[in-house]
């Protein structure tokens, strides 16, 4: 089923059950989809990559947001955007643990055949394709330069 679909069904549970923080969260989700289909150019159907990047850059803004709103003292925002953001999770893959993530970098610079920082871009390119939506782009390359120095 696309990201659309189980989105829109989502979307009837939650009026059913008259949950309204999970509808917002839901239908901000399915705006952001109706809008990237609807670009010029763009394909009727978006991709499961596509919806990958645009679930997880959602993400990131939310969560980016939330530790705004924490610095500020704004425990009002802070738990709106946080709801958000736990629902986003849903629909996005599995998160890779430290040592996971170590394990699958260790392959990825085994096979592109670096030894270096200077080999940082080689890496974090194959890095950035081969765990897109399995972990935070941050944590990747913080967890490169660890391993290459």
């Amino acid at each position: 089923m696309s990201l659309k679909a189980s989105v829109e069904s989502e979307i009837k549970k939650a009026m059913l059950a008259k949950d309204k923080d999970r509808l917002r969260a839901l239908r901000a989700i399915k705006s952001l989809i109706l809008l990237e289909e609807t670009k010029g150019g763009a394909a009727e159907q978006l991709s499961e990559e596509e919806e990958l990047k645009l679930l997880t850059k959602a993400a990131k803004q939310r969560k980016d947001s939330a530790d705004i709103y924490e610095q500020q003292n704004r425990k009002d925002l802070y738990e709106v955007e946080m709801a958000e953001l736990t629902i986003i999770n849903e629909f996005l893959p599995q998160q890779l643990s430290e040592e996971e993530l170590e394990a699958e970098l260790k392959k990825i610079i085994a096979q592109v055949g670096a030894e270096g920082p200077k080999d940082m871009g080689k890496v974090m390119g194959a890095a950035s394709k081969a765990l897109a939506g399995k972990a935070d782009g941050k944590a990747i390359s913080t967890k490169v330069k660890s391993l290459l120095s």
